[in-house]
């Protein structure tokens, strides 16, 4: 499956990065930081059973963000550092977010803009509908390889109902893997995720079932 195996939003991760926002009438700083007993990132365990840090500092004012989010537990890339910007709003029920994502790793050279997503969610009361567009790749080194092990145009895209505490999520990757994840948001901070793999063409990742605990602190 020639498809990216590392970009960043584990679901977690990415929440951080491309949640909606609601306008408001003066610009704010946000910071928090977080861990997580593994990097899970659209149906995969990035980290191969490590644990993950990370630290996210976010700017909004009218509807537009901006910020940084690094963390650990990449098995492959390692620490990364990603940048973001973006824009959110909602009218009654309908909700609709826009924002562009570069991912970057010092350990590979890969800087800001070598490596980016455009981001586009759409939301109708409790379903949302994520598309992810690879719109950034480069080689590193000498050339020799395309970060993404020479995938340089994918996208992925996810549907997720929330019901209260609990949110459930089927994301599909364009080629040939699908996953599922059930979520409870025990608070603001801490939740829990079962993820599993129901659909892998070619077989190669493990399909178990994961648990992922995840907390979230503000710094205040």
């Amino acid at each position: 499956m020639k498809m990216k195996q590392k970009l960043i939003a584990g679901a977690i991760a990415l929440s951080a990065m491309a949640g909606f926002s609601v306008p408001a009438a003066h610009a704010e700083v946000a910071a928090s930081v977080g861990a997580n007993n593994m990097y899970y990132w659209r149906g995969l365990d990035l980290g191969s059973g490590d644990a993950q840090v990370w630290g996210d500092l976010k700017l909004t004012g009218a509807g537009f963000y901006g910020g940084v989010w690094a963390g650990s537990g990449d098995a492959v890339w390692g620490t990364e550092y990603d940048t973001y910007v973006g824009y959110g709003a909602s009218f009654g029920d309908f909700k609709f977010d826009v924002s562009v994502v570069s991912y970057n790793y010092a350990t590979y050279d890969v800087a800001p803009g070598d490596f980016a997503e455009a981001i586009v969610a759409v939301g109708y009361g409790p379903v949302t509908f994520t598309y992810y567009d690879n719109i950034a790749n480069t080689t590193y080194g000498e050339g020799e390889e395309i970060i993404g092990f020479g995938y340089d145009d994918y996208n992925y895209m996810t549907l997720a109902a929330t019901f209260g505490a609990f949110t459930a999520k089927y994301g599909v990757h364009e080629d040939d893997l699908a996953h599922v994840d059930l979520t409870y948001a025990y608070n603001e901070k801490l939740s829990f995720t079962i993820g599993k793999v129901v659909d892998d063409v070619e077989g190669f990742y493990n399909d178990e079932a994961k648990i992922i605990v995840s907390l979230s602190l503000p710094i205040e």
